[in-house]
């Protein structure tokens, strides 16, 4: 089982930038970054809901399951 997280797509996409996103959710950019490429075990659903009102889409837009063979 793996997860994706598609946030770096996202934010190209709305045309906005890691730093903007990081103060409107209140966390650091580099944990920005960390989710960006995927480094990350969890997110909270606050954080993920912050960041969805951001780029005005949905956890599904944000998060991929892939299933491994």
């Amino acid at each position: 089982m793996s997860i994706t997280v598609n946030l770096d797509m996202m934010l190209a996409i709305r045309k906005k930038r890691s730093k903007d996103l990081a103060k409107f959710v209140g966390i650091t950019e580099q944990n920005i970054s960390l989710l960006k490429t995927g480094r990350v075990k969890g997110i909270r659903f606050n954080t993920l809901e912050k960041i969805c009102e951001f780029l005005e889409c949905q956890p599904g837009d944000i998060l991929e399951y892939k299933h491994e063979n």
